[in-house]
């Protein structure tokens, strides 16, 4: 079954979201003083700088601070800040590598309920209580990742909100 993640109003973009966890994890990320479709964009457009067609956390991870940001700052920049939110992304990535050997889905694995699974989100670089949430979300409605409980520990986001399109940011 092909997953589709409507995030990004751009079907490429959703394309990738839907079969790239690390991704939709970055998407959530940059999802902060941007409009959320141009936050789960800039996952696309940072693959394509990068010459790929997906993303890599290990890549990520080690490619040269300042020629990563370069990739953030390029026009059009991938956020409102570019250079924080490059940043972030890397360390976001080096955590991935360091704790999941690079791969986002190994957040969930063995995870039995929501609230484990909301608190391995919480540890990440840039994850407070509200993108974790965010994240537990979009896994239960468009990954099938359900562990008990995963509703609740998404807080609002559990009632729905990204299982529409109209939402805004």
């Amino acid at each position: 079954m092909k997953v589709i993640v409507p995030l990004a109003h751009q079907p490429a973009a959703d394309e990738l979201l839907g079969r790239s966890p690390l991704a939709a994890l970055i998407g959530v990320l940059l999802d902060e003083h941007v409009p959320t479709e141009s936050a789960f964009t800039a996952p696309l457009k940072l693959a394509r700088r990068l010459g790929r067609g997906d993303l890599d956390a290990g890549e990520i991870a080690a490619y040269d601070p300042y020629q990563f940001t370069a990739l953030f700052k390029a026009q059009p920049a991938l956020h409102r800040s570019p250079a924080w939110m490059a940043r972030r992304v890397q360390l976001l990535c080096t955590a991935l590598v360091a704790r999941h050997d690079g791969d986002a889905t190994k957040l969930w694995e063995g995870a039995r309920t929501g609230a484990q699974l909301l608190r391995r989100l919480a540890t990440l670089p840039g994850f407070g209580e509200q993108k974790s949430q965010l994240y537990v979300a979009l896994l239960g409605m468009h990954y099938g990742v359900r562990p008990e409980g995963w509703r609740e520990a998404a807080g609002i986001y559990g009632e729905g909100w990204l299982a529409r399109s109209d939402h805004g940011s």
